[in-house]
């Protein structure tokens, strides 16, 4: 493993495999090393480049190295009264940089959005060992392409981000969850919806296969008690409601963002539109599936231990695609990680990395349909 102690040494390790026709990994914490088809392949490692550049409160912007260890960059924030936009969450090891390039989001990302959406600007370097910078340190930047958007998720395929500037918000003052017990999936999906659309400003909605429903309310305390005293009316054709405290709470969420509870050899991740989740459940009932549904819907875990594609195939018949978390080494070998796009989508796509990667550097084999991107004309 190739462990760059800073930008400089980075950019020649990745100009020298360019030039050698090497192909390298990059890595942060490695807490997602075994998502994507196996590899043998050379790993660059970022965590030694890392450490806070630059953060100001009052702006709500902080700059930051990728290997900074998530749970620092988090406790830095909360020390002032802020968190992090996308409400990102990993394992003990994970970085900033690849919680990014993973563009990972928890339960807040259906009314705040993901990672894309509040990474303001990076400095990066290319497949060419070249540094280049997209974006800026300020909230608003309208100048040339949104690059960061393209950066976020990209899983190290465009290029190695050495800074990142993200967006911070004010941390709400209370928070609290809503529960509601019992509910049929259709029915559950219908509750969140309601709650999602009432003016109770509900900032996340999950339900889990255990039957409870999860809608959260947060901000200053007044408008927080207010809010869950209307909501039990609001909500009174769809059901009941309690109150959980915040150490009730907490496991439960974590069950609904992560899926990790969730029993099964293979775990894919669904995206598709809320109203769709029920469906399906009712699809992958046969099959005896687990799942787990976040932002009110628009996020199903799913787990079995059946090796087929039927969760993507059904996902695929509902407008929506699944992505291969996690499964044994022979699935991963055949099974694409990413939901397969159209063939003029995946070309355009190569095309984007052969702009930032002209010699397939970053093209490791970990995403199948990126083995032939440097074979693309120019």
């Amino acid at each position: 493993m190739l462990e760059p102690r800073d930008a400089q040494d980075l950019r020649q390790i990745v100009a020298d495999a360019a030039s050698q026709g090497r192909k390298l990994e990059l890595r942060g914490g490695g807490t997602r090393a075994g998502f994507g088809a196996p590899r043998e392949v050379e790993v660059v490692s970022l965590r030694q480049i890392a450490g806070v550049v630059d953060y100001d409160p009052a702006e709500l912007v902080l700059t930051v190295r990728p290997g900074t260890p998530l749970a620092d960059v988090q406790a830095l924030v909360a020390g002032q009264g802020q968190m992090l936009a996308f409400e990102p969450w990993g394992d003990a090891d994970a970085t900033i940089g690849g919680t990014v390039a993973a563009s990972v989001a928890g339960s807040r990302r259906v009314t705040a959005g993901s990672a894309r959406d509040h990474l303001l600007g990076l400095t990066a370097i290319s497949g060419r060992g070249e540094s280049f910078v997209a974006g800026a340190k300020v909230v608003k930047n309208v100048t040339g392409y949104d690059l960061p958007k393209l950066m976020a998720g990209s899983w190290g395929r465009l290029g190695a981000m050495i800074e990142l500037t993200l967006k911070v918000l004010p941390r709400p003052r209370v928070t609290a969850t809503m529960l509601a017990t019992g509910l049929p999936p259709r029915a559950a999906h219908a509750a969140m919806a309601c709650a999602l659309g009432s003016n109770a400003e509900v900032s996340a909605a999950a339900h889990l296969s255990t039957g409870e429903t999860l809608l959260r309310v947060a901000g200053f305390a007044p408008s927080v008690e207010a809010r869950c005293m209307a909501l039990p009316a609001l909500m009174a054709g769809h059901c009941p409601l309690q109150r959980l405290t915040e150490e009730e709470a907490a496991p439960l969420w974590q069950r609904a963002m992560t899926g990790a509870e969730l029993q099964g050899s293979v775990r894919w991740k669904v995206h598709l539109p809320p109203a769709r989740a029920p469906e399906l459940l009712e699809r992958l009932a046969p099959l005896g599936a687990g799942w787990a549904m976040d932002w009110g819907g628009g996020l199903v875990w799913v787990t079995l231990d059946d090796p087929g594609t039927q969760v993507r195939d059904a996902a695929a018949a509902l407008g929506g695609e699944a992505t291969l978390i996690a499964a044994p080494q022979d699935m991963r070998a055949t099974v694409p990680a990413l939901q397969p796009r159209a063939a003029g989508v995946m070309a355009l796509e190569q095309r984007v990395r052969r702009a930032f990667d002209p010699a397939g550097v970053f093209a490791t084999g970990r995403f199948m349909e990126d083995a032939d991107a440097d074979q693309l004309s120019a």
